[in-house]
């Protein structure tokens, strides 16, 4: 199978997009990108732009989206990505939305076909509630949905199960506040040049990638009758 445009991943906290995304990219034998990994390459490798993101990142603050699209473009330009790739998390707001468009056009590239996954909040709640991680093998088990056999304990190592500050139901609730306030904008902004496609996110992970690559081909088989 062959990738012939971009794919980008919307959803909010825990809808299964970073996933759901590495699955796609792997099926298709494409760069899996997100800006979080383009940021920490560009640091490692002393670029310039990297240079630039370093004392931003150190202070814990958000890299302004001249040096994030900066970066991204840097990144479209190898090799790698002249097949086609999937981008994880990016773009989270409208204007870095534009901002892709820009660079799409600029590098001659298709425009991108938008995947949101959808989830109902109540779940996603539950999936990150109820998510707790093992500190010695790192396992992740859902207290709710995929319990260990002895509550707190990891049925592989004994190690103790913890949860996350990140898991906490105030940190979560203010995430997906974050998402709705951020995020969410992205819907109307794809859907009204065409580009999205809205998968339900409740559906089990094989499931899901199914409707996924039914979605790619299916919008690839058009694109090839226009």
């Amino acid at each position: 199978m062959a990738l012939e445009r971009p794919l980008v991943f919307l959803g909010p906290p825990a809808a299964g997009k970073g996933t759901q995304a590495k699955r796609i990219a792997g099926l298709y034998d494409v760069p899996h990108l997100s800006t979080g990994d383009m940021l920490r390459d560009a640091v490692a490798r002393g670029t310039e732009l990297g240079r630039l993101a370093r004392p931003i990142m150190e202070r814990g603050a958000l890299v302004p989206d001249d040096i994030v699209m900066g970066m991204v473009e840097e990144r479209l330009r190898l090799p790698d990505c002249s097949g086609g790739f999937v981008f994880d998390g990016f773009p989270r707001t409208v204007p870095q939305a534009a901002g892709l468009d820009a660079i799409l056009c600029r590098l001659r590239k298709p425009k991108p076909l938008v995947l949101e996954l959808r989830v109902d909040r109540e779940l996603l709640l539950r999936r990150v509630v109820g998510r707790r991680t093992c500190v010695v093998g790192g396992e992740i088990y859902n207290i709710y949905d995929a319990p260990p056999k002895v509550a707190d304990v990891c049925d592989r190592d004994g190690g103790k199960l913890m949860q996350r500050p990140d898991d906490f139901p105030e940190v979560v609730e203010e995430r997906l506040r974050a998402y709705e306030r951020q995020t969410l904008p992205l819907e109307g902004y794809y859907r009204s040049r065409g580009l999205l496609q809205v998968v339900d996110g409740a559906a089990s992970m094989e499931e899901v990638t199914r409707a996924l690559v039914s979605i790619i081909e299916r919008e690839q088989e058009h694109d090839g009758h226009l």
